[in-house]
């Protein structure tokens, strides 16, 4: 058939052809039964007649299984002290995920063969998850391949489609081998937390067996269809908010908490990566643009407002950009200070939470954490003559709303101890409001706040105007624990406060916070709200007796009327 081919003068002989990829599957590096089943394909497409669609689906097929670096390991060079300078000089602070890094490089230095946990960066948007990791692959000696995960729905974009028709293609994980060109390179998982699931199946569901070191020896691809070994894959995967990732994909991950910068941090950042940056990639020379220290110090608190450096970096580029115009126009030079910025940038875009003037009644300092950082959340109440309503305005959330609710019930229920009248509750109306209702609000870190606030409110004593606060508070009055001390306490040190009181079980979070703000805030805890008044309030309130000795008498009189 072969010879029949050549005299008839056919340019595709499939004879010829197959041989040719039986040639190419002997070479591979890899198992006799993986070889086999090429074998097939090769023999099946020896025998389909020249032209058919079921020679393309397994050509192709045969060309993508050739293209797995089977055997092909890239040669890992550690060397932890280079490692930590290739990430100190690449990264300004996260020292807990270099410190991770570099004991995960430790262990693979010492056993090539370990199988570790699969880390997951989680933390807000421009932080440098996705940029920590190239750094790690550059220590390593490693090829980087990211795989965006963002918006997948189809599960056959993880585990790859059947070869039933011409279209079929290998997953996502087959194509990233096939890309780094070894069996050992580092995959980026990038915003694993945003993967959905719908009729045509769950991803998250097929990472399972990816990202389980257990399995992995063993991946299967719907396309290729035969195993292929990921253990020597490092996975990481990056999210912005772990609550959304699925529980049994959750937990086959180390996560890895990147919190947001302090000003110090994005100052340095910006002076010693981002200003060089973009510098070099406006072509701009440093005798021809300069940004004053001040000016970075006007960037960072009038025009972004961030967890990360993302919208900082875009700011000093536009600064580039006017720049160059004004040089190409035949100024010598541009200075950007903190006097002249708003002609570059116009009128500053945010105001840096203050604490007030002075000690007000029903106003409290508050503390939240929201996604581009912590920030000061004022809180206030007032007592209004009516019928007991409970008014709750701000576009507060449910969980936010049941916090208001347990203080006034707690309120009402030591409003003796208080000096409260105790029955506010028939003939005050309680309106709870927080500030800038076109932000949403919610979680139940605000518990101490309100409460605070409305004994403030009924008694009429002051609450300090430097003191803020944050913590759940329980029925029964006790401090419960919260979450994103770092951030709060960053917002209250930025606010002017000198005193933040935390609940007792948040004292252990106290050594990620920065010694900056340790140097200037005053950190006090409480384990009930009791501890808290004389630390807030400008005095503290004295108990009534009156009330109660008259309710007393009255229940006393009613129950002898009832006896007679």
């Amino acid at each position: 058939m072969k010879v029949i081919g050549e005299v008839l003068g056919e340019a595709e002989n499939p004879i010829e052809e197959a041989e040719e990829y039986k040639e190419k599957i002997e070479s591979l590096n890899c198992s006799q039964e993986i070889k086999d089943k090429l074998n097939a394909e090769a023999v099946k497409l020896m025998k389909m007649p020249q032209g058919s669609h079921e020679a393309t689906v397994v050509r192709n097929y045969l060309d993508k299984c050739l293209e797995i670096p089977f055997g092909t390991y890239s040669k890992e060079s550690i060397n932890l002290e280079k490692s930590r300078k290739i990430l100190d000089k690449e990264h300004y602070s996260l020292d807990k995920v270099k410190d991770r890094i570099i004991e995960s490089l430790a262990v693979f230095k010492r056993n090539p063969d370990f199988s570790g946990q699969i880390l997951c960066l989680a933390g807000p948007p421009g932080v440098g998850k996705t940029s920590i990791v190239k750094s790690l692959a550059k220590s390593m000696n490693k090829s980087y391949v990211r795989i965006a995960l963002g918006g997948i729905h189809d599960e056959a974009e993880i585990r790859g489609h059947r070869r039933t028709y011409i279209g079929a293609m290998p997953g996502r994980i087959i194509e990233a081998i096939i890309k780094g060109k070894s069996m050992n390179p580092i995959i980026l998982l990038d915003e694993i937390d945003k993967v959905g699931d719908d009729y045509k199946g769950d991803p998250a569901s097929a990472l399972l067996e990816a990202l389980d070191p257990e399995q992995n020896f063993s991946f299967t691809d719907h396309y290729i269809d035969f195993p292929v070994d990921l253990s020597k894959v490092l996975f990481i995967t990056t999210a912005n908010d772990t609550s959304t990732i699925p529980a049994p994909l959750l937990d086959r991950m180390e996560i890895i908490e990147l919190n947001s910068y302090t000003e110090d941090e994005k100052f340095h950042i910006a002076k010693e990566h981002l200003i060089k940056k973009e510098m070099k990639k406006h072509s701009l020379k440093a005798r021809e643009f300069k940004i004053s220290d001040e000016a970075i110090y006007c960037l960072i608190e009038c025009y972004t407002s961030e967890a990360g450096v993302r919208n900082l970096e875009k700011s000093i580029a536009s600064l580039c950009r006017k720049a160059s115009v004004l040089l190409e126009n035949g100024q010598k030079s541009v200075k950007i200070t903190d006097k002249n910025i708003e002609e570059f940038l116009g009128p500053k875009k945010y105001t840096s939470d203050k604490i007030p003037k002075k000690d007000l009644v029903g106003t409290v300092n508050g503390l939240a954490w929201t996604r581009v950082g912590g920030t000061l959340l004022p809180i206030e109440v007032s007592a209004l003559n009516g019928t007991g309503k409970i008014e709750l305005t701000g576009n507060l959330g449910d969980v936010m709303k049941e916090s208001a609710k347990t203080a006034v019930s707690y309120v009402r229920s030591r409003a003796a101890e208080f000096g409260i009248d105790e029955e506010f509750y028939k003939n005050k109306d309680i309106h709870i409001h927080a500030p800038e209702s076109a932000i949403p609000k919610d979680g139940p870190s605000a518990g101490l706040a309100i409460t605070c606030a409305i004994v403030s409110e009924l008694t009429g004593i002051p609450i300090k105007r430097d003191v803020a606060m944050t913590g759940e508070i329980s029925l029964k009055g006790n401090a419960l624990a919260i979450g994103g001390l770092k951030e709060k306490s960053m917002a209250a040190y930025k606010a002017g406060c000198t005193t933040v009181i935390i609940p007792q079980d948040n004292v252990k979070d106290l050594a990620e916070i920065s010694d900056e703000v340790k140097g200037s805030v005053n950190f006090v805890s409480v384990s009930d709200f009791n501890e808290l008044m004389p630390i807030a309030l400008c005095s503290v309130p004295k108990p009534v007796k009156i009330n109660s000795i008259i309710r007393n008498k009255e229940t006393q009189a009613r129950s002898n009327a009832v006896t007679q």
